[in-house]
């Protein structure tokens, strides 16, 4: 019961369809286990009742909210919302990101709507939730903050803006955790490498148009750590870490969970960029 009495508002605990599960859906399971109280926010208000639905099976306390990540408005309304019902809010978790569903490219294939698309999804709506989570925080003079962001950050990867996006975030966490460490907030973001997620798997089954069998056998083959691919609750259990008394003094992070994916950057004669 490592979060025992803690509320948390998980932005993303919805999943894109497919097979498996998703980060924010294990998140969500993970923290609930552990003694949390969830507010799950998706702009799937279906996909985030589904995940409602799972961790009250499983005995925890959550329920949804309806929230778009590109509008400020609905952010702000879900932090409030949340506070309203507990009176504090102990963990924020932002599980959003786009890449080649939301037209991400090579330069030159690049085109403004979709940096515009990426930049609203992976990087305003992250600073839209802290803008208006981090006043209740402060007074409260605690709180947790957790980002997700990818190895696509550190690594040579094509696809513009999604590695932008993602960089850029990391350097948003630290400047969150800086500056409001006197409050008794921390901030620190997980790098997740080559998952198998539906968000992940389903994009390149459909582009590439072999089976999900094939593409999840070429990604298992560049994963170092036993040559197999990690999954939602590699992520769920780092975040649940980062969220727990046990990192009570660890702020502004980029903990990579890539099964070493970050190490064997470069030596892959023929590497192929499908991560997260």
């Amino acid at each position: 019961m490592r979060l025992e009495g803690k509320t948390a508002i998980i932005i993303g605990a919805g999943q894109s369809p497919g097979e498996g599960m998703g980060n924010g859906r294990a998140t969500a399971l993970r923290f609930a286990q552990e003694g949390a109280r969830i507010m799950a926010v998706d702009r799937n208000l279906e996909s985030a009742e589904e995940t409602v639905a799972v961790v009250k099976k499983a005995g925890g306390d959550c329920f949804a909210f309806e929230a778009d990540v590109t509008k400020e408005a609905t952010l702000a309304a879900a932090i409030a919302a949340g506070h309203k019902r507990w009176g504090h809010i102990d963990i924020l978790h932002y599980n959003v990101g786009v890449s080649l569903a939301g037209g991400d490219a090579p330069l030159l294939n690049f085109t403004e709507e979709a940096f515009d698309h990426l930049c609203a999804v992976n990087l305003r709506g992250v600073i839209m939730a802290c803008k208006h989570v981090i006043p209740i925080m402060r007074q409260q003079r605690s709180g947790a903050i957790i980002m997700i962001s990818s190895l696509a950050a550190l690594e040579n990867y094509p696809y513009v803006g999604y590695k932008a996006t993602k960089a850029a975030m990391i350097a948003f966490m630290q400047q969150v955790a800086i500056h409001n460490a006197e409050f008794g907030i921390r901030a620190n973001a997980i790098l997740p490498g080559l998952m198998e997620t539906p968000m992940a798997i389903e994009p390149r089954v459909r582009a590439s148009g072999k089976s999900h069998q094939e593409v999840v056998a070429e990604r298992n083959t560049r994963v170092p750590l036993r040559h197999k691919m990690g999954t939602a609750w590699d992520v769920a259990n780092a975040a649940l870490f980062l969220a727990s008394d046990e990192a009570n003094f660890i702020t502004g992070v980029p903990l990579l969970v890539d099964g070493g994916g970050a190490i064997n950057i470069g030596t892959h004669p023929n590497p192929t960029y499908q991560h997260q």
